[in-house]
């Protein structure tokens, strides 16, 4: 749920970071091709998307899109199990809630965030979470909440920041990918988009546009 989230916002004047999840803070793709390889599946890394990408282990044949969809909603059932933090993400993460705010804003079924807040809990990411299916785009706005603070919003997924910069261009806009394999493959996040390798260089970038000057 947003609202209390923003409720805990609501009077605070630091910097704010809003950051994805999957293959932002957790890993995301390494674990799911763990997974699949338990389904007798595999993921053909020829383009940036999972639809047409994920083969049977036994003949090759494309897994349909309704087989995909069964994958994903399995794995993030058990993703307990198989994600870990992204390399980097907890000593950058704790970094940074020393000058600013920090919620994770999560593109997954609601109906699984128990499990992602265990998971998260478990490796000390106690930020705040939202766990919506709806854009990320108004509900950065309404967690800025026109309170005037420096904000910035971190994703993998180029449309998700196109839509942080529709409803909040103030936002520094930063686009990062775990996995180098399908970072390599991903289209270009558009104009105005940073780009950072890892955290560290996320981490500057954030830290540099709150106004804080820190040697990662």
């Amino acid at each position: 749920m947003i609202e209390p989230v923003i409720e805990t916002l609501r009077h605070s004047r630091k910097p704010l970071l809003v950051s994805d999840i999957d293959e932002v803070v957790l890993d995301f793709l390494d674990p799911f091709q763990d997974y699949l390889q338990s389904e007798n599946h595999w993921l053909n890394a020829t383009s940036f998307r999972l639809n047409g990408n994920i083969l049977s282990t036994v003949d090759d044949a494309p897994a349909s899109p309704e087989m995909v969809d069964n994958f994903q909603e399995r794995f993030f059932e058990g993703q307990d199990r198989w994600q870990r933090p992204s390399p980097g993400a907890h000593h950058a993460l704790n970094l940074i809630a020393r000058h600013a705010d920090i919620v994770f804003l999560t593109a997954m079924p609601p109906r699984h965030s128990a499990v992602r807040r265990q998971l998260l809990d478990r490796h000390a990411l106690h930020f705040p979470m939202i766990a919506t299916e709806e854009a990320k785009g108004p509900v950065v706005r309404d967690l800025i909440g026109g309170r005037g603070v420096p904000a910035a919003f971190i994703d993998d997924i180029f449309y998700n920041l196109h839509s942080v910069r529709e409803n909040a261009p103030e936002c520094l806009l930063v686009n990062m990918m775990s996995n180098a394999t399908f970072r390599a493959l991903a289209p270009e996040p558009g104009h105005g988009i940073a780009k950072a390798e890892n955290w560290q260089q996320a981490a500057t970038m954030i830290l540099d546009h709150f106004g804080v000057d820190v040697h990662l």
